[in-house]
């Protein structure tokens, strides 16, 4: 089966419209470091803006999240802004949260407005309605994720992890694995091209550390809409440096595409 894919926009982005899109993780471990770096990512001009709270030294205070939240919407204007609690299971900080608290606190990030996009992991399907129905209700894109910093799964998990994505009614999904061989790699972007024939959602997906290096700028062949590079820091293995992952796209799709 055949499906087209919707894209979503967001602010004055399209994220599934064919033009891979560039976001950057902001990883700061308090107020001004989040602020710097945002500051800092503003001058390079990304498509997205994440950040991930979990690396937030004072995430357990939920006044202060919003406080960052806002004062990051008032510097990076119009660029949509992606809001992250990775769990520690999935590769992110430790926090020192509960999972209820952590889905209280992504509600009330939700309730603010300020926030265009917010990533919630497939595993805590528990939760997966509460956090839709506010995301909706607030006006808020839905990512739904699945990391493995381990190893690869197989082609078929890896599909059935981007339909159950859109059968819980996310508006992306999304893919990150551990390549152990190349192989690993091929799997990945097997698993990319079949799922965007069965879901209407853009797909972001990825193959991390060095092996997966070129799923970062050659995935929206496969149908990855968005890829992932460094700012200031890393946020997770093999992400390169923003203002490469800027020069070398428009390279690869012009030869990609036969332009001269």
């Amino acid at each position: 089966m055949n499906i087209s894919p919707t894209v979503v926009s967001v602010r004055k982005v399209e994220i599934g419209g064919g033009q891979p899109c560039i976001c950057v993780p902001v990883v700061g471990k308090d107020a001004d470091e989040i602020l710097k770096q945002t500051r800092e990512l503003c001058r390079k001009k990304p498509d997205l803006i994440e950040w991930r709270a979990d690396f937030f030294q004072e995430i357990s205070d939920p006044e202060k999240v919003l406080d960052v939240v806002q004062h990051m919407r008032g510097m990076i204007g119009e660029i949509p802004l992606l809001f992250t609690i990775r769990s520690e299971k999935e590769g992110g900080q430790p926090i020192p949260l509960t999972d209820s608290e952590k889905i209280s606190l992504m509600k009330r990030v939700c309730q603010t407005r300020q926030v265009d996009l917010i990533d919630h992991e497939l595993w805590d399907e528990r939760n997966i309605p509460v956090i839709r129905n506010v995301s909706k209700e607030y006006g808020v894109r839905l990512i739904l994720s699945f990391h493995d910093f381990a190893q690869t799964p197989s082609k078929e998990v890896l599909v059935d992890k981007i339909l159950k994505a859109g059968e819980f009614g996310a508006d992306i999904a999304k893919v990150a694995v551990m390549p152990v061989t190349f192989k690993d790699v091929i799997v990945l972007m097997g698993a990319t091209e079949e799922a965007r024939h069965h879901v209407r959602i853009p797909l972001i997906t990825m193959s991390m550390g060095g092996l997966g290096t070129m799923t970062r700028l050659a995935g929206w062949q496969y149908g990855s809409a968005v890829t992932f590079a460094a700012g200031s820091r890393c946020s997770a293995p093999g992400q390169m440096p923003v203002e490469e992952v800027q020069n070398l796209l428009p390279v690869i799709r012009k030869y990609t595409r036969g332009e001269d």
